[in-house]
C-alpha cells in the first residue's frame, strides 16, 4: 500500500513544447478548422452547380414562347427561355469561378499544414495526433 499515492500516469518528462512549437500547434489548428470551413462551403456551391444544372435541363423542355420567372438578388423576373438560359448559363460560370478558387484556397492551406504537419512529427514523433478523424 504504499505505492497508493502514485497513478500510473507518468507524464514523459523529454517532451518540451516550446512557446515556437505551441505557436505552429496553434497555426496548424486553424489551418485545419478554415479547411474545414471552406469544404462546407465548396458543398453548398456544388449543390447549387447541381441546381443550375438541373434547372438548365428543364428549360430544355419548356416551350419557347413561355416566361420563365428567374430569381435575380431578391426580385423575380420574367424572361423568355433564351434569355433564361443565358442567365443560368452566366450564373453557372460564376459558379464554377467560386468553386475552382475554393479548392485552390483549400489546397494551398493543405501544403501549409502538411509544411507543419512534418515538422511537428519530426520533433514530437507519436506523442502528438495531428490527423483528421475522417481521413
Amino acid at each position: 500500500m504504499a505505492n497508493s499515492g502514485k497513478g500510473t500516469f507518468q507524464p514523459d518528462s523529454d517532451v518540451h513544447i516550446s512557446f515556437e512549437d505551441q505557436q505552429k500547434i496553434n497555426r496548424f489548428a486553424r489551418l485545419n478548422a478554415k479547411v474545414d470551413d471552406y469544404k462546407d462551403e465548396l458543398k453548398v456551391k456544388q449543390n447549387d452547380m447541381k441546381n443550375l444544372e438541373e434547372a438548365v435541363e428543364e428549360l430544355a423542355l419548356a416551350d419557347d414562347s413561355e416566361t420563365i420567372p428567374y430569381l435575380i438578388g431578391e426580385v423575380f423576373i420574367c424572361q423568355n427561355v433564351e434569355d433564361t438560359l443565358k442567365s443560368l448559363e452566366e450564373a453557372k460560370s460564376k459558379k464554377e469561378g467560386e468553386i475552382s478558387d475554393l479548392e485552390q484556397k483549400c489546397e494551398e492551406l493543405k501544403e501549409q499544414m502538411a509544411e507543419l504537419k512534418a515538422h511537428l512529427y519530426g520533433k514530437f514523433g507519436s506523442h502528438i495526433n495531428l490527423e483528421n478523424e475522417e481521413e
